[in-house]
């Protein structure tokens, strides 16, 4: 056996201990946004279309071919929220393994070696665990990986099945052929054609079907992001960044990102493709000024991991030549890996053990909800993901995820009391599903005179109590 065959099952062993090791950690994980994507899958699988609310032809859902995957797979496994955490399993560690051959191809293979170990790791990553993060990334990564082993066209694939999984993935295109336009110095034609033949028939059937090929979604957490009591992207991002720097630990991070970024402009540029994406990610983002949800940072992660990796490359590359052959040179590394894995290693054990206090409740009350409403009934809330999910109910939604017209109705000053009582005033919900004390005067106006409690739920993780009303709303004839 060769040592490069020695080396390959090394390597698969280490990845499926990683996404073992990532599954068992992680399989309950679930927060309320992927839960829309799973009714749209769950719908599609059971052929009411590609659809939130039957009949009603609106792309609530960020990811079609996402979607699409797991309505594919959910006939092998038809617990999708299961699904989906096994597949970004999957993805982070092929994401990994990606950033450790972008390393070889960008002759940084330390820079690779500790991206690989990094990588799977990092919380902010696996808060995004069940949504389509993970799986985006690593179609990312792909393209990158493609590209810097010389294979331009062949890394419009995965380039435009990024762009099917997010509209973002544009973004990652446009990067690659940006920089092939710069050192060829002629228009890339056979990148732009096929990413194109790739990605147009999703939108020309987008078009089609739901009357746009964006979204409403991208929409509503605009102009969720301009009420007052919402943070911006931007805003958002240093909010988080202050929130990892108070772990001193995360400081051995910040220092080799900035090495790693001297690195890249002072010698290895072909590192600046990945920052170069980041930066017009951020700077996308920012322009459209979208609220800050936390899973909207989870592309940073590739980015700062690989500028740390390439921090060490440039650390080992300026060692004396006595080191950088022997057991010292490698315990180094193993030292840095382990001051830098600690905090990470605190993360995700926390995000192990500490899930969305809304599951277990949202998830009992669209379960009642599924077990004794009939199935044409209309039930409106604030959240709708898991409790929707569960309910297979036409849903009305109060953040305007669900209904256009609903985010239309956020101002500056608006808050989602206001969205709450338009929505309840406009579409009639035959059933609420409210906390009393999130929405005051939607209660003392409307649901007091209008609705009676049908059932209450509590949790001990949950603050507060989940009521379920009837409601008989007066006649507008």
């Amino acid at each position: 056996m060769t040592k490069s065959h020695l080396r390959s099952i090394l390597r698969a062993i280490y990845s499926c201990l990683i996404c073992a090791i990532l599954y068992a950690l992680l399989y309950h994980r679930a927060y309320d946004d992927p839960f829309i994507t799973y009714r749209y899958a769950d719908n599609l699988r059971r052929g009411l279309g590609f659809v939130y609310n039957p009949n009603e032809y609106v792309l609530s859902t960020t990811t079609p071919l996402y979607t699409l995957l797991l309505t594919v797979l959910s006939y092998l496994w038809s617990d999708l929220p299961r699904l989906s955490n096994f597949i970004s399993a999957i993805s982070v560690t092929l994401g990994g393994l990606f950033l450790l051959y972008l390393g070889r191809a960008w002759k940084a293979p330390v820079a690779g070696i500790v991206a690989a170990i990094l990588f799977p790791f990092f919380p902010l990553l696996l808060s995004t665990f069940g949504a389509e993060m993970s799986f985006f990334l690593m179609l990312v990564l792909a393209a990158f990986l493609l590209y810097a082993n010389d294979q331009p066209v062949w890394a419009m694939v995965p380039a435009a099945l990024a762009t099917l999984t997010r509209s973002d993935g544009v973004l990652v295109a446009g990067i690659l052929g940006f920089d092939m336009l710069l050192h060829q110095r002629k228009f890339p034609w056979r990148m732009v054609v096929l990413y194109s033949v790739l990605i147009a028939p999703w939108y020309l059937f987008s078009w089609v079907y739901f009357g746009s090929p964006f979204p409403v979604t991208l929409a509503a957490k605009q102009y969720q992001g301009a009420m007052a009591i919402s943070q911006r992207f931007a805003q958002g991002g240093w909010t988080m960044l202050v929130a990892y720097a108070r772990n001193p630990f995360y400081w051995f991070h910040g220092v080799f990102f900035c090495l790693g970024m001297g690195y890249a402009f002072a010698k290895k540029r072909q590192y600046l493709l990945l920052t170069g994406w980041g930066f017009v990610y951020f700077l996308g983002y920012t322009i459209l000024g979208v609220s800050s949800y936390f899973w909207y940072y989870a592309p940073f992660v590739p980015v700062i991991i690989g500028m740390v990796g390439l921090g060490v490359q440039w650390l080992i590359d300026h060692l004396p030549a006595s080191w950088q052959a022997n057991w010292r040179c490698r315990g180094l590394v193993i030292i840095l890996l382990v001051l830098m894995l600690w905090p990470q290693y605190k993360g995700v054990r926390w995000l192990s053990n500490n899930n969305d206090n809304r599951f277990d409740i949202y998830q009992a009350v669209g379960i009642w909800l599924a077990e004794h409403l009939p199935p044409q009934v209309s039930v409106g809330t604030l959240e709708i993901g898991i409790i929707g999910y569960y309910a297979r109910l036409p849903m009305v939604d109060f953040a305007g995820l669900l209904q256009p017209e609903v985010a239309l109705q956020m101002q500056r000053e608006s808050t989602y009391q206001d969205t709450a009582i338009w929505a309840t005033q406009q579409y009639a919900p035959d059933y609420l599903v409210l906390n009393p004390g999130w929405f005051p005067r939607l209660m003392e106006a409307m649901v007091s005179n209008s609705c009676v409690v049908q059932a209450e739920f509590s949790d001990p993780n949950y603050p507060g109590i989940l009521q379920v009303y009837q409601c008989q709303w007066p006649s507008t004839e």
